[in-house]
């Protein structure tokens, strides 16, 4: 499935029915007086999410959304029916910009959370609601009023406990299918990765959700490469893991992934992060020991800080494992005490 994180949608919610103009007629009965109904509400624009969704490819066909108008109201005082809801159905993480987007109307991140996003007109009032002392047979009704419309867009975010991050080709895809089972895009080249791929993997029986994120490159929160356009996933994500390819240019490869995290800004780069010296079994063991000194010191770690592993042979992997869990369990412990997630919560950029 091709994966599409933002989306331009039309909206447009129901008009309210018209009120009727009728009269009262029975037999033995004069005069029976003004008995029109009123016209029904017009129907609401719902966005609510569901599961088994990770993409907003539906809005890729499907562009407009429109709610059924109200029924206009009948005689005997009958009112007409309110119109029919749209509902979208959008994947837990999207967020709702104005046209502009400038302003963020909703922000969706549990599952089955709703928001009327444009409210459905008031039908108009029938002759019998303005029937009076002074005015007993009034030959109006209201006309209903008109619903909302505008145009919206739709941004995913994709929801992830842990983040991988890192230079192009430092082997991010490879561990993501080594300890989930998905199956992204795997070369011996960079920008391999296009868009983000998710995955699941449980460790000591907890169940945590991956996320691979295109690589970074230098000035990509300027709008280099891919990276702005996918940092903002990183936002969602409790715990990143920056994998670091251990044949290159380790120190240079960790700042420059640091730098466009703490340019993007946004608190990413005050999340806690896991380092891990990747592809260790293509390296001997002189280049091995040079490689992960160089790279504890360009994070300012201790060297039993920055993980040895080899997300092609496995090597190392479990121990990783098991540092982030700790990281996410840390994590949640920290936000349910503080009420803070770390979560990103700035405006849209385009």
């Amino acid at each position: 499935m091709k994966f599409l994180d933002q989306v331009k949608i039309y909206i447009r919610s129901g008009d309210g029915g018209r009120g009727c103009i009728a009269f009262h007629r029975e037999k033995c009965i004069a005069y029976g007086g003004p008995d029109g109904g009123d016209g029904g509400r017009g129907g609401d624009v719902v966005v609510t999410t569901v599961e088994a969704m990770n993409t907003l490819i539906d809005f890729r066909y499907k562009q407009h959304f429109r709610a059924e108008s109200g029924l206009a109201g009948m005689g005997e005082n009958r009112s007409g029916r309110k119109g029919r809801d749209a509902f979208l159905r959008v994947p837990i993480g999207t967020q709702i910009f104005d046209e502009s987007r400038a302003v963020m109307l909703a922000d969706l991140t549990r599952l089955g959370q709703s928001v009327v996003i444009a409210r459905g007109g008031d039908g108009g009032f029938g002759n019998a609601h303005y029937k009076s002392a002074t005015d007993r047979a009034p030959r109006y009704a209201g006309h209903g009023w008109p619903g909302e419309e505008k145009w919206l867009w739709l941004r995913l975010k994709l929801l992830a406990d842990i983040g991988l991050i890192g230079l192009p080709n430092a082997g991010k895809s490879t561990f993501l299918a080594t300890v989930t089972r998905a199956r992204p895009k795997v070369a011996a080249y960079p920008f391999t990765t296009l868009y983000p791929h998710l995955g699941v993997t449980h460790v000591d029986g907890d169940r945590f959700v991956l996320a691979d994120i295109p690589g970074l490159i230098q000035g990509a929160h300027n709008g280099a490469g891919l990276g702005i356009r996918f940092l903002g996933h990183v936002e969602r994500c409790s715990v990143l893991l920056h994998l670091v390819d251990g044949t290159g240019d380790v120190e240079n490869a960790y700042r420059i992934a640091r730098g466009e995290l703490e340019s993007y800004g946004h608190s990413l780069d005050k999340k806690i992060e896991v380092i891990a010296l990747n592809k260790v079994d293509s390296l001997n063991t002189q280049s091995l020991t040079e490689q992960h000194v160089a790279l504890a010191k360009a994070a300012g770690v201790d060297r039993q800080t920055v993980r040895l592993i080899s997300g092609a042979s496995g090597y190392g992997v479990e121990i990783v494992l098991q540092a982030l869990r700790q990281a996410v369990i840390q994590t949640a412990a920290v936000a349910q005490i503080t009420g803070i997630t770390g979560e990103g919560r700035s405006l849209w950029a385009p």
